[in-house]
């Protein structure tokens, strides 16, 4: 499972003693806010690419720039010439370490399949257990329209669950998810889904309003990281 930003709080510069003041406290001035940057991959970009893609297309790719190095360079650059694919190399190392360590296609299918068979009690319970494994607080939460709180490094996290067995997913509960996240204040979303299928505009706007959709595979490796 997938995704959560942190928060940066300000900190009190003023340090006092016996009532003075060692340091009087900066005025405030748009330029001293602290901000937080979260460096986020682009999916479409060549390392975001390359993860997904099987492990041993990174290594390909990397012979393939050790070769034109040395065939095209002179002999004193075409070491570093080669050194160009490391970045691409370390890529292809974490995509083998995910690739290596998920779970085969039929233990996928059979978690997902035991989902769909679950009542809302037990499908709820089993992704708080896991959410909890992944160090999360957990607090479920009764009615509208995100079913869970998670919390983590001082950041808050909303998702959706209930409609898991659901045909169709369309845009209105990712609507009301986003809204249930705006007002308190929740940095992601997570819309869960079991089975059925997710509408291209739903998935435009979860993009677009960072809401993570949480199916098949993903669902399956939030599914068995209880077990």
């Amino acid at each position: 499972i997938t995704p959560v930003g942190r928060v940066v709080y300000p900190s009190d510069s003023t340090s006092c003693v016996a009532g003075q003041c060692l340091r009087p406290p900066a005025a405030h001035h748009p330029d001293n806010k602290r901000t937080s940057v979260k460096f986020k991959m682009p999916p479409n970009s060549l390392f975001a690419v390359l993860l997904r893609s099987p492990w041993w297309i990174s290594f390909a790719l990397v012979g393939l720039i050790a070769l034109v190095a040395f065939a095209l360079l002179p002999a004193q650059y075409a070491v570093v010439g080669a050194l160009g694919g490391l970045p691409i190399f370390v890529v292809g190392c974490m995509a083998a370490w995910r690739q290596l360590h998920a779970p085969s296609p039929a233990r996928v299918a059979q978690a997902l399949q035991a989902a769909q068979t679950m009542p809302w009690r037990g499908f709820a319970d089993t992704l708080d257990a896991a959410w909890r494994q992944g160090g999360f607080e957990v607090q479920q939460l009764d009615g509208g329209a995100a079913d869970f709180c998670l919390t983590k490094s001082g950041s808050t996290t909303l998702a959706s669950a209930r409609r898991w067995k659901a045909a169709t997913h369309g845009v209105e509960p990712l609507r009301e998810l986003r809204a249930a996240m705006e007002q308190r204040g929740a940095t992601a979303g997570l819309y869960v889904l079991a089975q059925g299928s997710l509408s291209d505009n739903a998935r435009l706007y979860a993009r677009d309003n960072s809401i993570t959709i949480v199916q098949d595979n993903a669902l399956a490796a939030l599914l068995l990281a209880k077990s």
